[in-house]
């Protein structure tokens, strides 16, 4: 008897889940026919998982439709927990903290930072407060909190969508992380093309992003030298561990005295650097691993040394001008601004500094130096020199011309 009246309620309450899916669809083909036609594309609708599963069932017409639940990543975590899991330490995870530890990012039009038309189009991607999401939810910008579909886009939510190279495209692409360029005209991302448009078979050896950075499909997606190309510990070569000193200054993580600072906590918590030889090599061997599956063991060491030798050597042109501005603070020439805590310029101000001078030294930080290493890691030769080491050597030149200029002019 028991057992029955279990079994007519499961059929009560499936009947009733679906009369409201039916309810949902009905309307939603109207108003919103695309998100439908997705969906219906999708394994969710395959597999019966309908709108009440991610949105609830509090929204029930059209004017209450704020009581519709917007779905975060523990929504998904409820069928994909090891997928959240992995996403959850990894990099991706940390975007949108490193978002809004920037120390210039309150000075930026909402619109592009909330209101997801600018960095936060991409950093949404980062998991979020309970505070964040309320503020986020309370401007409308609630597009933004899923984490999960900035990959594997909504309503589809597609697997092979997001195994794609180009579903890491609008994010990595630009000024300070033009991957996408790099290897989409590298023989990896060529070869790639060839498959997608039947011209290579797909049996094909044609490393896509995922191939490198997801292997066996972990969404951790972590790399050795972090986004900054900037670790701890110090290098055994003195000129760059004086060199990369320099740098972690100018990055506000070291004072002038060469001790960590309150933003070096900032730095651990956005996982935008590897500060443990265990942890570079960790992920250093996991990228060996992955070009293994192509190319000789010692022939991808090889290949991955040649971009540490690049950090190097354009560790030190970026030194050297760095060193410029803050001599530039030091004697008086050029006013230290007040937000500055230290007499070294702040790389992280971006577009925000304040002279000519410091914004030829944020671009060729973010974007030439960014080019230089990425390109000779991505196996793309004209980012790593003509986009990248030449154009650090042309803004150095420009820098000592204008420093010596102003130095004249101010004695």
């Amino acid at each position: 008897m028991i057992r029955k009246l279990t079994f007519l309620l499961a059929v009560s309450v499936i009947g009733m889940v679906t009369a409201q899916a039916d309810e949902c669809i009905t309307c939603h083909t109207e108003k919103t026919p695309g998100v439908v036609a997705d969906w219906k594309l999708s394994k969710h609708a395959e597999n019966g998982i309908s709108c009440s599963e991610c949105h609830g069932t509090a929204h029930k017409n059209a004017t209450d439709y704020k009581n519709a639940l917007v779905p975060t990543p523990q929504t998904c975590a409820q069928c994909h927990d090891t997928q959240v899991q992995q996403f959850s330490k990894g990099k991706h995870a940390a975007a949108w903290a490193a978002q809004n530890a920037m120390p210039t990012i309150h000075w930026q039009p909402m619109s592009l930072i909330d209101g997801m038309k600018g960095c936060g189009a991409c950093h949404k991607i980062g998991l979020k407060s309970d505070e964040d999401i309320k503020k986020l939810k309370e401007t409308q910008s609630g597009h933004g909190l899923a984490s999960c579909d900035a990959c594997h886009t909504r309503h589809t939510f597609s697997k092979k969508e997001a195994q794609q190279p180009q579903a890491c495209q609008t994010c990595h692409m630009g000024f300070d992380h033009p991957q996408w360029e790099m290897y989409s005209s590298s023989k990896h991302g060529v070869r790639n093309g060839l498959k997608q448009m039947d011209i290579l078979p797909e049996s094909a050896s044609a490393p896509t992003c995922q191939d490198c950075h997801m292997q066996e499909g972990n969404h951790e997606v972590r790399t050795a030298w972090g986004f900054l190309a900037v670790r701890l510990p110090m290098p055994e070569d003195p000129q760059w561990t004086a060199d990369r000193a320099t740098i972690l200054q100018a990055l506000g993580v070291l004072d002038p005295a060469g001790q960590p600072t309150a933003r070096l906590d900032v730095v651990k918590a956005a996982d935008v650097a590897r500060l443990t030889q265990e942890d570079f090599d960790r992920e250093r061997n996991k990228m060996i691993s992955a070009c293994s599956q192509c190319h000789a063991e010692n022939w991808a060491k090889g290949e991955l040394a040649k971009g540490d030798d690049m950090i190097r050597e354009a560790d030190h042109l970026m030194a050297e001008a760095i060193r410029i501005i803050a001599r530039l603070y030091e004697n008086g020439t050029l006013p230290k601004p007040e937000n500055y805590a230290h007499n070294f310029p702040d790389l992280l101000t971006f577009h925000d500094a304040p002279t000519v001078i410091e914004q030829k030294l944020f671009v060729m930080f973010l974007e030439h130096r960014m080019r230089a290493f990425q390109g000779t890691f991505h196996a793309n030769p004209d980012y790593a020199l003509w986009y990248g080491w030449s154009e650090m050597q042309r803004d150095l030149t420009e820098i000592r011309e204008l420093g010596a200029q102003m130095e004249r002019e101010k004695h």
